[in-house]
C-alpha cells in the first residue's frame, strides 16, 4: 500500500506492506480520509498513536470499501461502503478496522465527503448524547462551532430538537452556521448572553469556558473536548456546588475496543438515519489529493475555515 509517513516533521508518501485483517477485523481500501487536530499534533511529535496503530502514519477517520475480512467476520461485509474512526493509519490507501467499529455509509452520501464524517460525528454524538444527555427543548452552546466537530454538534443538536447557540471567533461563518440550525454569537461580543445553558460543548478551552460558565443553568453539563484556547481555566467552584453543575471531558482515540464499538453503535442507530435523510451532512472546506497531503496539512493549520479538510486517495 501507499502511506503518508512522518519523517522529520513532514509527510513522505512511501510504500508499506498492506496490513492483514485479523480475527474480528476488516481491511478497508480507503477512498478518502479527514484531517484532524490530533494528526497535526502527531506530526509535530506531541500525540503518539495508541498501541496497535502505526506509529508514523497519522489519520483518525476513513471512508472506503471493505476488500477483505478476517476470521469471525461475516463475508457479507465485502464490498460495503463504510466509514470509521481509527487509532491511526488513515492517511494511506488501506487500513485494518475492527468490524464492530464500522459505520455504514448511506447510498445517498458521497464517498469522498464521507471521509470527514466518522470522527466529527462520533465525537459530537458521544459528547452530546452520552455524556451531555442533551434532550429536545434544552439549550446547547458550542464553542469553536465552525470546525468539523462543531458543525457536527450543531446539526445533531438541531436534529434532537434542542436550541443551539454557536460561538465563533468572528462572524465570518455565521450565515452558514445558521443554515445548519444554530443561533450565532462571537466569543468577544460584549452583548453575548447565553443563559440559561443546559449543555456546554467546549471546543475552545479556557478562553471561552471562563466566560461561558456563568451562563450555566442548574444541573448544567459541561463537556470539554478541545483546549486550543488554553488548557487551564479559573472555575467558580461555589457556582458549581450551588447549581449542581457537572463537568466532564473525553477523547475517543485511546478508548478500548469495546468502548469505541459502543460509540459506533450509537452513531449507526441514531445519527446515520439523519445522514441518510439529509438532515445532517459533512460541511467541507476543501478536498485535496493524497499526492498533495502536505498541502492539505498546511491548509488545515489555517484558522477561519468552515468544515473539514478531506484527503482524496
Amino acid at each position: 500500500m501507499r502511506a503518508a509517513t512522518i519523517v522529520n516533521g513532514s509527510l513522505v508518501i512511501a510504500d508499506r506492506p498492506t496490513p492483514v485483517a485479523g480475527p474480528g477485523d476488516v481491511l478497508i481500501e480507503i477512498a478518502s480520509a479527514g484531517i484532524n487536530a490530533a494528526d497535526l499534533l502527531q506530526l509535530l511529535g506531541f500525540y503518539p498513536a495508541p498501541a496497535g496503530s502505526p506509529a508514523d502514519i497519522p489519520g483518525l477517520e476513513i471512508a472506503g470499501h471493505v476488500v477483505a475480512v478476517g476470521p469471525q467476520v461475516d463475508s457479507e461485509l465485502l464490498g460495503r461502503r463504510v466509514c470509521a474512526v481509527v487509532g491511526g493509519g488513515a492517511h494511506a490507501t488501506h487500513v485494518v478496522v475492527p468490524a464492530e467499529h464500522l459505520i455504514q455509509i448511506p447510498e445517498e452520501a458521497d464517498l469522498i465527503t464521507a471521509g470527514g464524517f466518522a470522527e466529527a460525528f462520533s465525537t459530537a454524538a458521544d459528547a452530546l448524547i452520552t455524556q451531555g444527555e442533551l434532550a429536545s427543548g434544552q439549550h446547547l452552546v458550542v464553542s469553536g462551532a465552525a470546525g468539523g466537530v462543531g458543525t457536527a454538534a450543531v446539526q445533531i443538536a438541531a436534529a434532537l430538537g434542542a436550541q443551539v447557540t454557536a460561538v465563533t471567533r468572528n462572524d465570518t461563518h455565521h450565515a452558514a452556521l445558521q443554515k445548519l440550525g444554530a443561533h450565532t454569537t462571537t466569543i468577544n461580543s460584549p452583548e453575548m448572553s447565553l443563559a440559561p445553558v443546559d449543555v456546554l460543548l467546549e471546543l475552545i478551552g479556557a478562553a471561552h469556558l471562563e466566560v461561558a460558565q456563568r451562563f450555566l443553568a442548574p444541573r448544567g453539563r459541561v463537556v470539554i473536548i478541545g483546549v486550543g484556547g488554553g488548557g487551564r481555566a479559573e472555575i467558580d467552584l461555589l457556582a458549581i456546588m450551588q447549581r449542581r453543575i457537572r463537568v466532564t471531558g473525553s477523547t475517543l482515540r485511546a478508548r478500548a475496543r469495546d468502548q469505541k464499538a459502543e460509540v459506533a453503535t450509537l452513531v449507526n442507530e441514531v445519527v446515520r438515519p439523519w445522514w441518510q435523510s439529509g438532515q445532517v451532512h459533512v460541511p467541507v472546506a476543501e478536498v485535496v489529493d493524497f499526492s498533495q497531503i502536505n498541502d492539505a496539512y498546511e491548509h488545515f493549520r489555517v484558522a477561519g475555515k468552515l468544515g473539514k479538510i478531506i484527503v482524496r486517495m
